[in-house]
């Protein structure tokens, strides 16, 4: 429900919607994603992932109990 795609490895990408023109849009947005991962690893490789605090703020203020964004 929450993850409408993903990229894997040595394959490529898996997406999925309410109908075919979703599983595109769902499929640009993960090339893109990809695409912006690749260009951060070129300009510092030494990036690291984002704490997991930055990532479960995001993720709950559109998914938790008490969702803010994107209603």
């Amino acid at each position: 429900m929450y993850t409408p795609g993903v990229l894997c490895c040595n394959h490529g990408v898996f997406t999925w919607g309410k109908d075919a023109a979703e599983a595109v849009h769902n499929a640009v947005v993960v090339e893109e994603v990809a695409r912006m991962a690749t260009l951060t690893e070129l300009i510092n490789p030494q990036v690291k992932p984002a704490p997991d605090c930055i990532r479960d703020k995001h993720f709950y203020r559109k998914h938790g109990e008490n969702a803010y964004y994107g209603q």
